[in-house]
């Protein structure tokens, strides 16, 4: 469990989501604590995925789907109707598995946020695309060809702008959904200490598959399996010390 002095930014309390008939979320409670690195695990379908996206109501987008119980965000109740959505995307960034940048410029990529929400000054867009693409560590391969296709890059370096075009509206949460999963180890070892490096001014949340990643860069993990969660507290001790049979198990390669 949290540190009783860390800043709680995200809790769920009895969360519980329907896919149609399929209760895809069972009784999910937990604190994330702020300006620290998170990991998500469990098997493939176990809904450690799904979970991410409820913190952003990514999974309003699907059709069928039912929420019942609180996840707060900054002692806000996400799901209350009073919440403005695109204002909460905008607080709690995403970046997912497969990069996706826009077709457009490495420029355009970037401002395209800061655009959406209103920013119209040159210098000020100026300022926002190098700032971010700095915060994502790619500012010095980048900065020559910013008019340049995004889609022109390598699979890690369009990653890292995805991370970049998420920080440029200033989040106070970045989620990321298995994004190193496509890549090679040395993109992946860039987007980790990236992670590392972030997590002074963000809350970093991530669904990973390698329990090595887990280990090496995050604070907390929280374990998944079949809609539930199983257990949840400081990384290192989970992985020494785990209190649960079925943690063990995941986590030494018996199943997963």
């Amino acid at each position: 469990m949290c540190d009783n002095n860390e800043k709680i930014i995200i809790e769920s309390n009895k969360l519980n989501l329907y896919y149609g008939d399929n209760h895809a979320l069972k009784d999910i409670s937990f604190r994330i604590p702020s300006n620290r690195i998170t990991a998500l695990i469990g098997p493939s379908g176990c809904g450690k995925s799904t979970f991410l996206k409820t913190l952003n109501r990514m999974n309003d987008l699907v059709p069928g789907v039912k929420i019942e119980g609180q996840v707060m965000y900054n002692g806000e109740d996400i799901y209350s109707k009073a919440v403005d959505v695109t204002r909460l995307r905008r607080q709690i960034g995403m970046v997912f598995q497969k990069a996706n940048p826009f077709p457009m410029s490495i420029y355009d990529n970037i401002a395209y946020g800061p655009r959406t929400h209103g920013v119209r000054n040159r210098a000020k867009l100026d300022e926002i695309v190098e700032r971010s693409l700095r915060d994502a560590a790619i500012w010095e391969e980048v900065k020559d060809r910013l008019n340049k296709s995004a889609l022109g890059l390598s699979g890690g370096q369009q990653q890292r702008i995805c991370i970049a075009r998420a920080l440029a509206v200033e989040p106070d949460v970045l989620l990321m959904d298995e994004s190193t999963s496509a890549l090679d180890p040395i993109s992946t070892s860039k987007i980790e200490e990236l992670a590392m490096d972030l997590k002074s001014r963000y809350t970093v949340i991530m669904v990973t598959h390698n329990m090595q990643q887990a280990l090496r860069i995050s604070d907390y993990t929280a374990f998944f399996l079949l809609g539930e969660l199983v257990e949840y507290g400081d990384t290192q001790t989970m992985f020494s010390k785990p209190t649960d049979k079925r943690t063990e198990d995941y986590i030494t390669g018996r199943f997963g």
